[in-house]
């Protein structure tokens, strides 16, 4: 019965029908073929899936990310990471890394950071002597960084599908995206001084405090979400209606760059991608409901524990699954699909719970950059002006480091839950 889905659901998604349609239709046709089920249960199962308070939060987080992109925020950051980084060897690269986890702990959307600083960030880094495609590739892989570091929207999604605390996840992808972050860096300074670009300047005081005053009000946005999750001040849905009232207040009052014209496109784009999100979400109920009547959940632990037992080959083995799976399809839809089968089978059999869904997010996040259907990699094209083949040549060094990044995150659970543990939260 799985298998069936499966196989009509890749076959649709071929042929070109959009991924939810395609989940859609395949878990009804699974459903009709092999059970008699009525499809009145299912049509109420699809609508719990979207009934919930937790998903609520998806579409105002992505609304922050509208309201960031559009408010005049991305120069306000990228001046500050300039002035805090840029005078090191290697500055504009560095700057490109700084820049991308300060607007990712405010946005959460890696296209709304290529959007917002993409062209910032390229045509700084080629007026300082590097070479575009090395730009280009640096700006797509730190890209992925506003999909890890909090208040990211994907980890809000991967908590609401396994019932975990987003929270206690979201404060989970700070130190892995600042590792990944500091490695880009770390790659940045060696081809930098190899290349002679990016050579040390004086630091600037007076222009360290004076951008980051102009830049605190922003930045403070993942601040208060994660201090008000945490202590319990207010939930991750409420969270994100904060978010929108602070950052609609640091747009149209500190910023100033807000157009009440801007209003209609930016709620029409943040409606299409939440309708987009929460579609997926009905569709891939009825294919978590096929998978847990087929009891794949159980025939998953059964392969997994006759290859191996150890948790963390059992990660490897999920992690290049995963890099296949990312490349051919949307990360929020693997997410619905495949958190309910892997997270079971793989926590039974001692796989950390909370290290899984990280890392589930952060491989598919992997998806976004590669072809053939990385929303990034052809955003970054088009910001470039680059062809896909010229940005992929570019891309090959910062997305190795990526990938062995995210490697040693799968290798090593404490890079992940060691700093939960050590606040005493996990």
């Amino acid at each position: 019965m799985s298998l069936a889905l499966l196989l009509i659901f890749l076959g649709l998604a071929v042929l070109g029908v959009p991924l939810a349609i395609s989940l859609g239709l395949a878990g009804v046709a699974s459903i009709i073929l092999f059970t008699s089920t009525p499809l009145t249960l299912l049509s109420d199962s699809m609508f719990s899936a979207m009934n919930s308070f937790l998903l609520v939060a998806v579409p105002l987080f992505l609304l922050v990310g509208q309201l960031m992109e559009r408010g005049g925020v991305a120069d306000r950051i990228f001046d500050f990471a300039n002035a805090a980084v840029g005078w090191l060897p290697g500055g504009m690269g560095h700057v490109n890394v700084t820049s991308s986890v300060v607007f990712g702990g405010i946005s959460g959307s890696s296209v709304a950071d290529i959007a917002s600083l993409g062209a910032v960030e390229i045509n700084a880094m080629v007026k300082h002597g590097y070479d575009k495609g090395y730009a280009v590739g640096m700006t797509l892989a730190t890209s992925t960084l506003s999909s890890i570091i909090p208040p990211s929207v994907l980890m809000v999604i991967a908590g609401s599908i396994a019932n975990q605390s987003i929270g206690l996840l979201l404060l989970a992808g700070l130190i892995p995206g600042l590792f990944i972050a500091f490695a880009l860096m770390v790659y940045n300074h060696f081809y930098s001084v190899r290349n002679g670009v990016g050579k040390p300047v004086r630091f600037d005081w007076q222009r360290f405090v004076r951008t980051g005053f102009r830049a605190i009000l922003p930045m403070m946005t993942p601040v208060i979400l994660m201090i008000g999750i945490l202590d319990g001040f207010f939930t991750p849905t409420e969270a994100a209606a904060i978010a929108v009232v602070y950052t609609f207040l640091v747009a149209t009052l500190v910023c100033r760059e807000l157009k009440w014209r801007d209003f209609a496109p930016m709620l029409i784009q943040t409606a299409r991608m939440s309708g987009s999100i929460l579609f997926i979400a009905a569709t891939a109920k009825l294919a978590a409901w096929v998978f847990a009547y087929d009891g794949l959940p159980v025939k998953v632990g059964t392969w997994l524990s006759a290859i191996t037992t150890s948790p963390i080959m059992i990660m490897l083995l999920i992690f290049l699954f995963l890099i296949v799976v990312g490349m051919f399809m949307d990360a929020i839809a693997a997410m619905f699909i495949l958190i309910p089968v892997l997270l079971p089978p793989a926590v039974a059999l001692g796989v950390d719970p909370i290290h899984l869904l990280v890392v589930i997010v952060i491989t598919l996040t992997l998806g976004l950059v590669t072809p053939p259907v990385g929303v990034c990699l052809f955003a970054v094209s088009k910001v470039a002006d680059m062809s896909i083949e010229d940005v992929i040549k570019g891309s090959v060094g910062p997305l190795t480091i990526l990938l062995v990044a995210i490697f040693a995150l799968v290798l090593f659970p404490s890079l992940v839950v060691g700093p939960l543990k050590l606040l005493g939260m996990y």
